[in-house]
């Protein structure tokens, strides 16, 4: 163990050592033999739990197995099926009533309601954008985009038609947020008087600021500005209110496989709480530098200086309890990186809570932390134990460090009062997964028989319940206005006029924050929590059935599921929509064409092989990767996580053989090839099928069922490494 150094009972990679004694400890004046003898203490604890956690994992998908095998071809009603994993102990009791106790949350969090992003956090410049995300100009962002209806921009200087258009569409937006008290703000050409004074909150270097929602924007008029020259009233741009938080991620949007990989990440999360992270590049022939926004000073409506928040609020996600990581070995083992996560990113936060940063990114004492991947309420329980543990190896008030349950697996949804129970004094997030969640509903009901089309997953009666009941029991425990109920990823960046047609139906469904793909679109998505009043939303959902409500208004499937269900059992919603969650996606009696099987299988591969030759080959944990109709999506694991188990399951079942899955794939290698064709330091898939990339998808397919959760993580890790080393 050469490579290592000795630290307690921990053998350390030394660069990562010598990162957390003089970077993270000896600022916050921790001693750091007093650390590491904590932190072998805290190990020696945790170690055998988070074992002892998968190794359950393993026995329930071992059950579940079997109950599908013993009724190979028999349908079974949903009363025999809920016993059963009633009976085993995948579904637990409820709690009972309770409402969290979470306190000393950020209003971003907790009392406003805006967009949400996610950016991998080794990729310094999109960490940079992303926090400086806070605002964003709604002329460049519908000027840049196709949300405006009207004409795209034509190629050269500034378009005055496309311009004017713009201009046009966001005073449309300024007379429903801010109207004024005569007339429409097209029409002005002078001081602007509102029709609710109150809604002025004072007067930047720029401009006039005004506050809707809880959301403030600004209007600006620069009098040097073409735009404001030809404006009648001098107005330049429109400012928004916009990314109010940011997760900073370790997890899914990363390929880190080593100790180099976490210390860049950790490295990077550091510069972002101390405020000095920095970042040069090219673009456009010019050389550039990047550094975090400053706060937006301004003084009110009565002359007193104030400020706002010139960057979002972070959060940082963890990995989950299942991957280890060779940046620290204890008892000869490579660590639980989940445990080291806490740890570091813990004490990296706790910066901000001493001062120790540039700018604060907490006023209100907390460190925000997202945990995803948890199955169930034993594994939540786990979570709130290790954070107790960190809390006292940091010296940290109790509860300073918060949580966000991702609520992405098939166990922690139909358990999910039980799992906010677990974590009921420091939890301020759920959040929805649409891919994870599939992949996992595909993976633990992998033998009942062979799954619908992925097309056909979203509109079956589990995913309608999933997302409706994620919203109606963080209701009922007292989420709103406390905490975040969030809704997933848009995944398409270049289709802002769609995202704008449809994403306003998470705040309809009760969500009070959703992700969106890059800064632009947390530009545009602003404009919805403008349009609706999220916490009257919530108050609505909460005054009369919140499950029925919120699946009727979500979505028509939802309310034709729950009617189906009081037809059919008499019972509406007397078990909280829990058949209808565990309703298999079964594609009971399908008779697919040729055609539809082979377009289903060229699909799966295609983005699989897509996304891991960018994981594998190049490190890049989420980027823009064309689709098979070449649009570009935003594609990270929980992507590859459902392409790959959908095709392991359809194998396993005999709807596609082994050939045509080889086939497919080879198809496919060409299709990718082209798409990256551009890029210089691409190395061609075609002729390739011995490389990495390649054996890595044909891995995740064909040793797809026995993967633990169907998770991909394991092979990744380990094909990128094997290419790391050389």
């Amino acid at each position: 163990m050469s490579e290592y150094v000795e630290r307690a009972g921990i053998a350390v990679d030394p660069a990562l050592a010598e990162f957390v004694e003089r970077e993270v400890l000896a600022p916050l004046g921790l001693d750091e033999d007093d650390f590491w003898r904590g932190f072998d203490a805290l190990l020696a604890e945790f170690a055998p739990r988070n074992r002892a956690l998968l190794a359950r994992r393993d026995e329930l998908q071992r059950q579940i197995d079997a109950w599908h095998l013993a009724r190979r071809g028999q349908p079974h009603g949903p009363d025999a099926y809920r016993a059963f994993l009633e009976e085993i102990g995948y579904l637990v009791p409820e709690p009972g009533e309770f409402t969290v106790g979470t306190q000393n949350v950020d209003p971003e969090i907790a009392t406003m309601a805006g967009p949400q992003l996610v950016v991998p956090a080794l990729n310094a410049r999109f960490l940079l954008n992303a926090a400086n995300a806070r605002w964003g100009s709604l002329y460049d962002a519908l000027y840049g985009t196709d949300a405006l209806d009207a004409p795209p921009a034509r190629p050269g200087g500034y378009d005055d038609a496309r311009g004017a258009a713009v201009i046009a569409a966001a005073k449309a937006f300024l007379d429903e947020a801010v109207p004024l008290a005569e007339g429409s703000w097209a029409e002005l050409s002078g001081k602007p008087v509102l029709a609710d004074p109150a809604q002025l909150v004072g007067r930047t270097e720029a401009g006039l600021l005004y506050r809707h929602h809880g959301l403030h924007l600004e209007v600006r008029r620069n009098p040097r500005s073409h735009i404001a020259q030809s404006d009648p009233a001098g107005i330049s741009d429109v400012i928004l209110e916009a990314a109010l938080t940011t997760i900073v991620d370790l997890e899914d949007s990363v390929a880190a496989v080593d100790a180099a990989d976490k210390l860049a990440a950790y490295r990077n999360w550091l510069g972002v709480i101390r405020g000095d992270l920095t970042d040069s590049f090219e673009k456009g022939g010019r050389a550039m530098t990047r550094a975090l926004a400053e706060d937006i000073a301004y003084a009110d409506t009565r002359g007193n200086r104030q400020s706002l928040p010139g960057r979002s609020l972070l959060f940082v996600r963890n990995v989950g309890h299942l991957m280890t990581s060779p940046a620290m070995l204890f008892d000869g083992r490579e660590i639980p990186e989940g445990i080291m996560d806490a740890a570091i990113t813990a004490a990296i936060g706790a910066h901000d809570l001493a001062g120790l940063g540039r700018y604060r990114n907490s006023k209100t004492g907390s460190i925000y932390i997202v945990k995803p991947k948890q199955h169930g309420p034993e594994e939540c329980a786990f979570t709130n134990d290790l954070f107790d543990a960190v809390e006292d190896l940091l010296r940290l008030e109790r509860h300073s460090i918060k949580v966000g349950v991702m609520d992405e697996e098939r166990r922690t949804s139909a358990n999910l009062s039980a799992c906010i129970h677990a974590v009921k004094d420091r939890i301020v997030f759920i959040n929805t997964g649409f891919l994870d969640r599939t992949g996992d509903e595909i993976h633990t009901s992998m033998r009942a028989g062979p799954m619908l089309r992925k097309g056909a997953m979203k509109a079956a009666p589990w995913l309608t319940a999933y997302e409706a009941r994620n919203v109606a029991i963080g209701l009922k425990h007292g989420l709103s206005g406390k905490a975040q109920i969030g809704k997933g990823m848009w995944a398409a960046p270049d289709r802002m006029a769609e995202m704008m047609a449809q994403k306003i139906a998470h705040l309809e469904a009760g969500a009070n924050t959703a992700w969106v793909p890059s800064p632009t679109a947390a530009t545009l998505h602003a404009v919805h929590y403008h349009r609706l009043d999220v916490f009257a939303r919530q108050q609505e959902l909460q005054s009369q059935d919140p499950l029925m409500l919120s699946l009727s208004k979500h979505d028509e499937r939802g309310a034709s599921v729950l009617r189906q269900a009081q037809d059919e059992r008499g019972r509406g919603l007397g078990n909280g929509g829990m058949d209808a969650l565990l309703t298999i996606p079964l594609a009971a009696g399908a008779n697919w064409s040729a055609d539809e099987i082979r377009d289903e299988l060229d699909n799966n591969c295609q983005g699989l092989l897509g996304y891991v030759v960018r994981w594998i080959d190049a490190g890049v944990g989420c980027s823009k990767v064309p689709d098979i109709h070449d649009v570009g999506l935003m594609e990270d694991r929980a992507t590859l996580r459902i392409s790959s188990q959908h095709i392991a399951n359809w194998l396993l079942h005999g709807v596609v053989s082994e050939d045509r899955a080889i086939a497919s794939l080879r198809r496919m290698a060409a299709k990718v090839d082209a798409q990256n064709s551009g890029d210089p330091a691409y190395v061609p898939l075609v002729g390739n099928e011995a490389g990495p990339a390649f054996q890595a998808a044909k891995d995740l397919i064909f040793k797809g069922v026995g993967q633990p959760s169907g998770y991909t993580e394991p092979l990744l890790h380990e094909w990128r490494r094997r290419v790391k080393s050389g």
